[in-house]
């Protein structure tokens, strides 16, 4: 039987919002302060496909009005924990990629909410489905690209032949460039491929992988990246939040591909964004998803926008990003898209904000780590979060691992929070030893 936590008695109406898997306190607390910001009364129950592991899991289920833990992988066992409620959800929302599956399961037990379809969020958590969806749809808006399944040299011949180099080597079911590879010549496609294979069932067993472990190789295309957030209604129109530039780790000097610097509002023209919407649109429809938020990742090459990928998501750092710079609630607006109503977009520019995910050159066990105080002094500075500490193992993102740090900073002022980024970067300090 499902266990039920619940803090007070409920209301007998719908005002339930449903959050589909376990998430991070910062992420419950994004959430649960709607309520308090815009003067509503919504509850909001959290479903998870277990009992609380650790310390920061338990505070995540303190946070919420009620706590459902179900077995992920049995119908019943969903279908009894749900049952109770069934008069009293309004919306449900998924905000974690890894629980995208589990979601899957839940969204035939809420028939009469508005959900993506099971088929669209398939296509959007696995690599290989989905460029196959954009090729389906248009050609023009997306890298070629092959599927591999071994390291001969018949198939290092045909991946040279067909994709060329330099090309990118990523697995079909992970996030956050976990194992994402570019290879520039023949000798990096040897050494990266095997890697990748030797390395791609561990990673997908540790991080929850979706589907069968499974290895992409597709051209590297030249350009400058970016990001956009956007909410599909149940009808398919897409509502844009406002772009964000992105500087990778490859860009700044890292043997390693991971969004280094995030930063938004971008210095793109109206022209420029408009046209990277219309992109953004044609790959959410060919991946046919509604009612939810998608992150779109794309590149600005001169043959016009490409798409990276498209998650069935809220991107990382989005909530804090959007709301410094304009104001918007993305949690909101999330839900919003759901319920459905229309989501709160402002335009006005409130100031600059960046992001950065800070890891080791090298990797190995960290000796020094200094500059964090001093970063923290910054005039620009938000907020940071800490994941590692001296002694702890550096690890790249292409090998699985995680930063040591993330920093926010802000100012109404786009010089002076450049200003301050210079500073950070000359005083973070990172070394690494054997």
């Amino acid at each position: 039987m499902p266990k039920t936590i619940s803090k007070n008695k409920p209301n007998p109406h719908q005002d339930t919002i449903l959050v589909v898997g376990m998430i991070f306190p910062t992420v419950a607390k994004s959430i649960l302060e709607i309520n308090k910001k815009h003067k509503l009364k919504y509850r909001y129950l959290l479903l998870a496909e277990r009992e609380p592991k650790n310390k920061k899991e338990k505070e995540t289920i303190a946070l919420f009005d009620e706590f459902i833990s179900t077995k992920g992988d049995s119908d019943k066992s969903i279908a009894e924990a749900l049952l109770p409620y069934k008069d009293r959800l309004l919306a449900a929302t998924c905000r974690s990629e890894a629980s995208i599956p589990f979601f899957q399961k839940v969204i035939p037990h809420i028939p009469y909410l508005r959900t993506p379809t099971n088929s669209s969020l398939a296509w959007s958590i696995d690599k290989l489905q989905m460029r196959r969806r954009f090729r389906l749809y248009d050609k023009k808006i997306s890298p070629t690209f092959l599927l591999v399944h071994d390291t001969r040299k018949i198939t290092l011949k045909e991946i040279t032949k067909k994709i060329g180099f330099p090309l990118v080597i990523k697995p079909a079911g992970l996030a956050q460039s976990l194992l994402v590879s570019i290879c520039y010549h023949q000798e990096e496609l040897d050494k990266n491929l095997k890697r990748t294979f030797r390395k791609v069932n561990q990673i997908y067993r540790e991080t929850n992988g979706r589907g069968e472990p499974a290895v992409l190789v597709e051209q590297f295309i030249e350009g400058d990246m970016y990001s956009i957030d956007a909410y599909v209604n149940s009808r398919g129109k897409v509502y844009f939040c406002p772009m964000v530039s992105v500087i990778t780790g490859k860009q700044v000097g890292f043997d390693d591909f991971f969004a280094y610097r995030t930063m938004t509002p971008t210095n793109l023209n109206k022209q420029s964004i408009n046209d990277a919407e219309i992109v953004g649109t044609a790959a959410i429809h060919a991946l046919g998803l509604r009612s939810t938020t998608a992150h779109i990742e794309l590149l600005k090459t001169e043959k016009g926008w490409k798409v990276i990928e498209v998650g069935p998501r809220i991107g990382g750092f989005r909530q804090k990003m959007y709301d410094l710079s304009f104001g918007i609630d993305h949690a909101l607006n999330d839900i919003l898209i759901r319920i459905p109503k229309t989501p709160k977009l402002a335009k006005r520019i409130k100031g600059h904000t960046a992001t950065f995910k800070f890891f080791a050159k090298t990797e190995g066990k960290i000796t020094t780590l200094t500059g964090i105080k001093k970063a923290q002094q910054l005039k620009s500075f938000n907020s940071i979060a800490i994941h590692k500490k001296i002694s702890d193992r550096a690890i790249f993102a292409k090998h699985g691992g995680k930063s040591i740090f993330d920093i926010t900073l802000f100012n109404k002022d786009r010089s002076k929070l450049l200003a301050d980024i210079r500073r950070l970067e000359q005083t973070i300090k990172i070394v690494t030893g054997k």
